[in-house]
């Protein structure tokens, strides 16, 4: 493993706190490997044999039932899946594909239950990390439920303008079916959630969104730090999990 990518594993929370030797000794047999975009890397109700770390690319959590399917997440550099199901030694919850060309580190799940139990730091820097992962479920919720359509769009819009610099223009970072079901709606819905936020100065071209009033939209939007505002110390979540749009990985 190159020493970037090893040091970007090491710079995640959930790693920092190992001893350099626990930490050698996770990575000692994990690999990375790169993927060509339509790849399904793990599929839901299969064992976790592997905690995933995605170096490279964008990679879509997604779950079936009954013929529907719908995108849970997008995990793109550097993130993790699946913590959860990894810990408990139990079947995977989702299943996960890439979306781009990417380049994922594959640790042993036994490594890391390995690590869990030598290491006191590490099992409290899991604990926060499963921690973080119910609190962004409950503003989850939060943002599905007393939202509609047009408002979690709106509100998805403006953070993705944030973390895209402010600019007013936006580039999606998937389909517009896949951002439909991250937001928790068909694409006939997201399609009218767009006509609708035109009233406030949202275009479309494309998989460009502009914003050309963007304080009309916050006011439409009236974001709420309860439900928008992450944790200190997490990663924004407008370009990997829109508030409002499903649960965290598990």
């Amino acid at each position: 493993m190159r020493v970037e990518d090893a040091a970007a594993v090491r710079g995640l929370a959930l790693f920092r706190s190992l001893e350099d030797a626990a930490f050698a000794d996770l990575l000692e047999t994990a690999y990375l490997q790169r993927f060509p975009p339509g790849i399904v890397l793990i599929s839901e109700n299969e064992r976790a044999d592997f905690l995933h770390v995605v170096m490279e690319g964008t990679v879509e959590m997604f779950a079936t039932s009954a013929g529907r399917e719908t995108t849970i997440e997008l995990i793109r550099p550097v993130g993790l899946f699946i913590l959860a199901a990894v810990l408990n030694d139990q079947v995977y919850l989702q299943s996960a594909r890439t979306l781009t060309k990417a380049q994922v580190l594959l640790i042993p799940a036994e490594k890391v239950r390995m690590a869990m139990e030598r290491q006191p730091a590490f099992m409290r820097a899991i604990v926060m990390e499963l921690a973080s992962d119910y609190r962004r479920t409950i503003r989850d919720l939060k943002g599905l439920k007393l939202r509609s359509s047009a408002e979690r769009l709106a509100n998805w819009l403006l953070r993705a303008d944030t973390e895209q610099g402010g600019s007013g223009r936006i580039e999606l970072p998937c389909e517009k079916r896949t951002l439909a079901a991250r937001l928790g709606m068909t694409p006939e819905n997201l399609s009218r959630a767009f006509a609708a936020l035109s009233a406030y100065g949202v275009e479309t071209k494309g998989g460009t969104v502009l914003l050309t009033t963007p304080p009309a939209l916050a006011r439409f939007a009236s974001p709420d730090p309860l439900i928008d505002q992450p944790d200190p110390g997490l990663a924004p979540e407008a370009s990997a999990v829109p508030p409002g749009s499903g649960p965290p990985r598990g």
